[in-house]
C-alpha cells in the first residue's frame, strides 16, 4: 500500500496528528509502511536501517600455542606433541557487538572469512529479560565475593529491556539482519531463546530469513526443582529456533544421532514393533535414532567446573548442547560464530570439533574467562597429541572512541586530527562531567579541578606518554599545585612505575588514572556511574644466564576500588557481612548482633590480586598492521604498536588456585637487546602490562 491508497480521511487525521506533535496510530503507522505483507510486526523505535559503520579491528594479544612443557621420562626436554595449525587464526573480539557485526560485514575481514568458505553457522544465546547478570564470583583465602558488573554492562542491559519489549526488540533486530548478511548462502543460525521472547523473535527471524528457511523449533529439556506450591508446570526447557539462509543448507544427521532406547532394540530383535510397522521391511538403524526436534541434556551445573567443560559463567550453557549444534549445521574446517560468546562454550565445542570461529562479548571478564578456558583446550589437544589452532584477542580500540566522538574512520589521520581539534573543547568537557571535575581556564595543560585535586585530561587517540606527564608535572611546579590527576584511556608502558619511582617526592602527587568507555554514555554520566580507577603497575626479576632469560614476577600493585567503606557499614544489618574492595585491598566487614563493625582483610599478599600472566619474550617482533578505508582506498597501514604474542602464561583455575611466579626460561637463537613484554591480569579481568628491556650474550 502506498499514501494513495490512503482515504482522504485517513490522510487528513495522519496530517492533523504530524501538526499536532502527535503519536500517529498503530493502524496508520501499518498503512503507511506495509509492503504487500499480510502481517507488519511493529514496535517503537523499529528502524529498516541497518549499521554500514567500519571500524578496523586491533589485535591486541596472539596466542600462538601452550606454554612449552617438559616431557616426564620422554628423554625429550620439550613436548613437542599437537602442533599448530597454520593459516586462520581463531578470532575472540571485546567490544560491542553491533559495531563488530558491522565491522564484519563491511570490513576488509568479510574478505578474510570469505576465502575461508564464509561463515557457515551462527549461534546466538540472546538475554532473555531476566535481569542484568554480568557479574562473577569470585573466591579469595575461603571468601566469596561477587565482581559486580561494569557500568557499560549496565547500560547495555539498559538498552536492551530500558523500554521493555521495544528496546529488546530493537537491539535484536539490527543484530539478526546483519548476521543473516554475513552468513554464507549454505549458512543457517540457532538462537537460543526461553518462554519470555521465544514466540515474537520468530516473527522477527520469519521476516529476515523468510518462514521457508525456518528449519526447525527445537525444545531443549532438562530437570531441576520447583515449588510444591506453584500454579502453574515447572519450566523446565528453552527453545532453539533454527533457519538456513538459503534451500541449501548443511545437516549432518548421522552426526548427532543416539543410541536406540534398549526396549525398542529387543522389540526390534522379537519382532513385536507395534502397529504401522513390518519387521520385516523395517530394520532399525544401526546408526541410531533418526533425530527429532526436542533435546535432553543435563543442565550445566551438572558438569565440572574444569575450565572447559564448564567455567562456572552465570549464563553458561552445557558443552554438549552446543557440541550438538556445531556438529549438526557444520563441517569440519567451517567458520562459525557466537557474538554473545559469554565464557565461550560454543568456541570450545568448536575447538574440539576442528572448526574455525569467531566470538564476541562486551564483558570484559567474559573475554578473560574465554582467554583461559581456550588456552586449555589448547593444551588439551597438545596433551593429546592433536593439532591445535591459534586464537586472537581483539578489539576496535581507539576507532571506537573515535566513532563515539563522531570522528569518521574512513579518511587520512590528518583528516581525523583535524576533526578531533575542532571537538577539542566538546571532548574535555565530556570526559571532566565524567569524572565529575569543572572546566578551568588559564591553564596550558590543566583542564579541570575536582576537589583540591588538578586534573589533566589526555588525548583521545593516543597514549599518554612520559613527555606529557612531564609537561604536566613542570606547569603545576611552576604555579605551586602540588595535587593532579591525569587521565587517558591509554598509557605509556612503563608510565606507572616511572611515577611511583622517579617523582613521588618531587613535591607533586600525581596519580594516573584510566578514562572508562563508559564515559561515552550520557546516561551513565548523568548518574554519576562512571568509575575512573588508578592505573595498576607490575614488576619482574630477570635472570638472564648467556642467551637464557627467566622472568621471576615480584610485585603488582593496583589501587583499585568498588566499594566505600563507610557507605557499606551505613548499610550493613546486624548478623550480615560483605565482601568490599577499596584501595587495592579487600575486606570482609561483619556486622556483630550487639552492633559492632568486624573487619578481616582478606588479601594479604600483592599475589592475591593475580589471575593470569604471560610473556612475550620478543615483543618488538610482530608490528600491528590494520587494513583501513581512506578516501575509498583500502590501505595496510602500522598503528605504531606491536602485537603481543602470549608464549608462555601461568593461570589460576578454580581446580588449581596455585600461581607459578616463575616463567620457564626462554633461549634467544641471537645475541643482542630484546624487549619483553609481560601482562598481568587480575582477579576482577583487568589488564596491566609492562616492557622490560635485556641484554643476552651467546
Amino acid at each position: 500500500m502506498s499514501v494513495k491508497d490512503l482515504s482522504d480521511k485517513e490522510k487528513n487525521s495522519i496530517i492533523e496528528a504530524i501538526k499536532n506533535d502527535e503519536n500517529l496510530s498503530k493502524k496508520h503507522i501499518y498503512k503507511l509502511f506495509k509492503d504487500e505483507e499480510d502481517v507488519f510486526l511493529f514496535w517503537n523505535g523499529r528502524d529498516e536501517e541497518r549499521s554500514n559503520i567500519v571500524l578496523p579491528f586491533h589485535t591486541i594479544e596472539h596466542i600462538d600455542e601452550p606454554r612449552k612443557e617438559k616431557v616426564e621420562g620422554s628423554g625429550q626436554l620439550f613436548d613437542t606433541r599437537g602442533r599448530q595449525q597454520k593459516g586462520w587464526t581463531n578470532k575472540l573480539i571485546w567490544g560491542d557487538n553491533k559495531l563488530i557485526l558491522s565491522s564484519l560485514v563491511n570490513g576488509p575481514m568479510r574478505n578474510e572469512i570469505d576465502a575461508q568458505g564464509g561463515l557457515k553457522l551462527v549461534y546466538i544465546d540472546p538475554p532473555f529479560a531476566v535481569g542484568a547478570d554480568f557479574t562473577h564470583e569470585i573466591e579469595l583465602n575461603g571468601e566469596k565475593f561477587i565482581k559486580r558488573q561494569n557500568v557499560l554492562e549496565e547500560i547495555a542491559y539498559r538498552d536492551t529491556w530500558g523500554k521493555g519489549l521495544s528496546s529488546y526488540l530493537r537491539m535484536i533486530y539490527e543484530r539478526l539482519k546483519l548476521i543473516h548478511e554475513l552468513l554464507a548462502y549454505d549458512g543457517s543460525i540457532f538462537v537460543h531463546l526461553d518462554w519470555r521472547v521465544n514466540s515474537i523473535v520468530k516473527i522477527i527471524l520469519d521476516e529476515i530469513f523468510g518462514s521457508k528457511s525456518f528449519r526447525n523449533e527445537i525444545v531443549w529439556c532438562y530437570t531441576g526443582p520447583g515449588s510444591p506450591h506453584m500454579k502453574q508446570f515447572n519450566r523446565k526447557h528453552d527453545t532453539l529456533l533454527w533457519y538456513s539462509k538459503s534451500d541449501n543448507w548443511i545437516f549432518n544427521s548421522d552426526d548427532v544421532r543416539v543410541p536406540h532406547d534398549e526396549k525398542t532394540s529387543q522389540n526390534f530383535k522379537s519382532g513385536n514393533v507395534g502397529s504401522g510397522f513390518v519387521a520385516d521391511t523395517y530394520d532399525l538403524d544401526e546408526g541410531g535414532k533418526v533425530p527429532e526436534d526436542w533435546w535432553e541434556f543435563a543442565i550445566a551445573q551438572r558438569y565440572p567446573v574444569d575450565g572447559i567443560k564448564r567455567t562456572g559463567y552465570a549464563t553458561e550453557k552445557p558443552l554438549p548442547l552446543l557440541d550438538r549444534i556445531v556438529k549438526t549445521a557444520s563441517n569440519e574446517g567451517d567458520i562459525v560464530a557466537d557474538f554473545f560468546c559469554g565464557s565461550s562454550p560454543f568456541a570450545t565445542a568448536a575447538e574440539m570439533n576442528n572448526r574455525k570461529w569467531i566470538c564476541s562479548d562486551l564483558g570484559r571478564f567474559a573475554i578473560h574467562l574465554s582467554r583461559k578456558r581456550m588456552i586449555n583446550v589448547q593444551r588439551l589437544h597438545k596433551s593429546e597429541g592433536k593439532d591445535y589452532r591459534a586464537f586472537e584477542i581483539l578489539n576496535l580500540g581507539k576507532y571506537e572512541r573515535q566513532h563515539f566522538m563522531g570522528v569518521p574512520s574512513d579518511v587520512s589521520y590528518e583528516e581525523q586530527q583535524q576533526i578531533l581539534e575542532k571537538k577539542q573543547e566538546k571532548y574535555l568537557n565530556l570526559i571532566l562531567e565524567g569524572y565529575s571535575a569543572n572546566r578551568i581556564e588559564g591553564y596550558k595543560y590543566l583542564h579541570g579541578k575536582r576537589a583540591t585535586r588538578f586534573v589533566h585530561v589526555g588525548p583521545l587517540n593516543i597514549p599518554v606518554t612520559r613527555d606529557l606527564v612531564e609537561s604536566v608535572y613542570q606547569e603545576c611546579k611552576d604555579d605551586l599545585i602540588t595535587q593532579v590527576d591525569i587521565l587517558g584511556f591509554e598509557f605509556e608502558m612503563g608510565l606507572a612505575p616511572f611515577i611511583e619511582e622517579q617523582m613521588k617526592d618531587k613535591g607533586v602527587d600525581i596519580r594516573l588514572k584510566h578514562i572508562p568507555r563508559e564515559v561515552f554514555d550520557p546516561r551513565a554520566v548523568k548518574k554519576g556511574q562512571v568509575k575512573f580507577f588508578d592505573v595498576a603497575y607490575l614488576d619482574v626479576n630477570k635472570k638472564i644466564n648467556g642467551n637464557e632469560v627467566q622472568l621471576e614476577l615480584s610485585n603488582f600493585v593496583t589501587n583499585y576500588t568498588q566499594d566505600d567503606l563507610e557507605e557499606v557499614e551505613d548499610n550493613l544489618r546486624k548478623r550480615s557481612s560483605k565482601v568490599v574492595i577499596e584501595n587495592g585491598e579487600i575486606w570482609n566487614i561483619k556486622k556483630t548482633k550487639d552492633g559492632i563493625f568486624e573487619r578481616e582483610q582478606l588479601t594479604s599478599s600483592w599475589t592475591d590480586w593475580i589471575d593470569y600472566w604471560a610473556v612475550d619474550f620478543d615483543y618488538e617482533s610482530n608490528r600491528e598492521i590494520i587494513s583501513v578505508e581512506e578516501d575509498g582506498e583500502l590501505k595496510e597501514k602500522w598503528t605504531g604498536n606491536y602485537i603481543f604474542e602470549n608464549e608462555w602464561q601461568s593461570f589460576r583455575t578454580k581446580q588449581d588456585g596455585d600461581l607459578e611466579l616463575l616463567s620457564a626460561p626462554h633461549t634467544y637463537d641471537e645475541p643482542g637487546r630484546y624487549k619483553i613484554m609481560v601482562k598481568v591480569v587480575d582477579i576482577l579481568g583487568i589488564d596491566t602490562s609492562q616492557v622490560f628491556e635485556v641484554v643476552v650474550n651467546e
